[in-house]
């Protein structure tokens, strides 16, 4: 996270908001907020320098960098390459995925499709954003939603071992899904191609409410059922933190109970492709994700595109 904390209370300052407005409306008390000069890529190779360090790993041992971000540092080249320059491993592949806050978790399914085709054994993935360059900020009902940050994992190639009395470790399955005909709900107003610019976010905020709940509900259904288990099987769902009522009305619908919700979107905002990573660390931090627990992890973006990957940590 960015060393920079951003309050209601300050933000409560400088636009028409109060911290019992923010926090009744979206659960967020606090959020981070990158420096001056502190770049998407720089967020993204802490974090990519800390997973290595948890997974054992050395940087030249990496086959493939897969970086999800709305917010690169520039229109090209991938913020990826920065981040592998950085690391030190030229000449392996690296690229950026886009699918704003949905954004890890299509690399994990990029990843995990990489490792199962056998055409990498270790996988650097990585969301970071640097949100708040393209936030209005006079528009209080988004400009409060947002904070900057960057999470990582490492996937890594695991031969199965037979009759170990144990269950397979690692990712079970994957979901994917886009529906461009909702655009204009959640969108920047501007890019190369048509403003020459980088614009600003804007949000139709109950429209995408409605359409997160169900689309984010249908998807963990999906994941289940794909690997015949009931929502008592999961041990911990880390949704995207976007807003608080959204996850508390998704888990409502899915009959989970708080206590097995991963939140940190209190702290953290909205910190798109981010979120969903910084929470899972977060988690396995203080010792709430133990080995083998089920996990599942869903998210909904922009685009619209939404997801969720189903594992056993």
């Amino acid at each position: 996270m960015p060393q920079r904390s951003l309050s209601n209370e300050e933000l409560a300052t400088k636009i028409d908001t109060s911290d019992e407005w923010i926090v009744a409306r979206t659960g967020i008390s606090n959020r981070h907020i990158a420096a001056d000069g502190e770049l998407t890529s720089d967020l993204a190779y802490n974090a990519a320098v800390d997973a290595l360090a948890s997974a054992g790993l050395a940087a030249t041992e990496l086959d493939l960098i897969v970086l999800a971000t709305a917010t690169p540092d520039e229109t090209f080249p991938a913020t990826a390459t920065k981040v592998q320059a950085r690391l030190g491993v030229a000449g392996i592949p690296a690229f950026d995925v886009q699918a704003v806050c949905s954004g890890f978790i299509y690399a994990l399914a990029v990843a995990d499709n990489f490792i199962k085709a056998g055409q990498a054994r270790n996988v650097l993935v990585i969301g970071a954003e640097t949100f708040s360059r393209i936030l209005d900020w006079e528009d209080r009902t988004t400009c409060v939603l947002f904070g900057d940050g960057a999470g990582a994992v490492v996937l890594r190639a695991e031969d199965t071992i037979e009759g170990a009395g144990c269950e397979q470790r690692g990712i079970m399955s994957t979901h994917l899904h886009a529906d461009g005909r909702h655009h204009d709900m959640l969108y920047v107003d501007g890019g190369p191609s048509s403003t020459g610019t980088a614009g600003f976010l804007r949000m139709r905020g109950r429209e995408v409410f409605r359409h997160a709940v169900g689309n984010l509900t249908s998807v963990v259904i999906e994941a289940l059922e794909a690997n015949n288990m009931e929502p008592e099987a999961i041990d911990w769902l880390v949704p995207h933190q976007a807003n608080q009522r959204i996850i508390d009305h998704t888990a409502k619908k899915l009959k989970l109970p708080a206590e097995k919700i991963v939140l940190t979107v209190g702290e953290h905002g909205n910190t798109s492709a981010a979120s969903v990573p910084l929470a899972l660390n977060e988690a396995v931090s203080d010792g709430r994700i133990k080995q083998g627990h089920v996990i599942l992890m869903e998210a909904m973006g922009g685009g619209f595109t939404w997801g969720a990957v189903l594992a056993r940590w």
